[in-house]
């Protein structure tokens, strides 16, 4: 028998095997070549032999797996999750919070995640844990407690809840309130009440300075006083009249012309009465 013969009667089939394979291969091409990337682990799922394999997590790089089997990536990198959210204080007032989450799945356990959970682990335990917790906080504290402190007050008690997160295999990293936004008539009376305290301090501080300036004047009158008490005792008839006499004498060695009167007690100084200059 001629095998050139047998090869060119099965070529047809063979060729349409080949195409067909090849069509195959296209077609499942992202299910059966797998890239996981830089910060990504992989988890495989196979549907004929076990379901989700959870003691081995698919590192970076390329892998190739059967059609039939599912991998599911995982970003393993710290990720954050803003949002708002609307909770009622102890007075019944609603205010939104803005709530700002860093997480991570914890990569050696994430095939027990994907298991127990799934992809969508963010929405089904992070967020309404940390929801839940922020709500039972909030219903116990006054409106002044959370506006003033702007939070603090809340991350204490989230301590809990981030606890029950890491049950299940995800990191909480850290949890932000990053702002508080009250109803704007709530607002309006809170700043006009931090604007009355400002000026009510101002005021305060004007009356104390003016209290140590009134101080400071009776101080400095009560000094004067008593120079000039010490200076009137020291000033009797013989001083007086010696510093007349210097007074005199100078005046009467001016250049300038002048009319002298002597008094007419012994004890009197001459008046002199100066004119204009020569």
């Amino acid at each position: 028998m001629n095998p050139l013969k047998n090869i060119n009667r099965y070529l047809p089939t063979l060729t349409t095997a080949l195409f067909v394979v090849m069509l195959i291969m296209v077609y499942f091409f992202k299910s059966i070549f797998i890239t996981i990337n830089a910060g990504e682990a992989g988890v495989l799922y196979k549907r004929f032999s076990g379901g989700t394999v959870t003691d081995i997590v698919y590192n970076e790089g390329f892998h190739v797996i059967f059609p039939w089997d599912i991998m599911t990536i995982y970003n393993t990198r710290v990720q954050e999750k803003t949002y708002s959210l609307f909770v009622l204080t102890a007075e019944g007032l609603q205010i939104e919070l803005i709530v700002s989450i860093r997480y991570y799945p914890e990569r050696p356990a994430v095939a027990v995640l994907h298991q127990k959970v799934g992809p969508d682990y963010l929405d089904k335990i992070v967020v309404p844990e940390i929801d839940d917790t922020l709500r039972q906080t909030a219903g116990t504290m006054t409106l002044d407690d959370i506006y003033m402190s702007k939070g603090a007050s809340l991350y204490r008690i989230l301590a809990k809840a981030i606890f029950k997160i890491e049950k299940n295999y995800v990191t909480i990293q850290d949890v932000i309130v990053r702002q508080i936004i009250l109803p704007k008539q709530v607002a309006v009376a809170i700043e006009s009440k931090v604007e009355q305290k400002q000026l009510s301090e101002a005021y305060l501080y004007r009356l104390e300075r003016e209290k140590k300036e009134a101080e400071r004047r009776i101080i400095e009158a009560e000094g004067i006083y008593q120079y000039n008490t010490k200076i009137n005792k020291s000033l009797n008839g013989d001083v007086l009249k010696w510093k007349g006499i210097e007074a005199t004498q100078a005046l009467a060695g001016s250049n300038n012309s002048k009319v002298i009167v002597i008094g007419s007690g012994g004890n009197q100084l001459p008046i002199i009465l100066g004119g204009g200059g020569q």
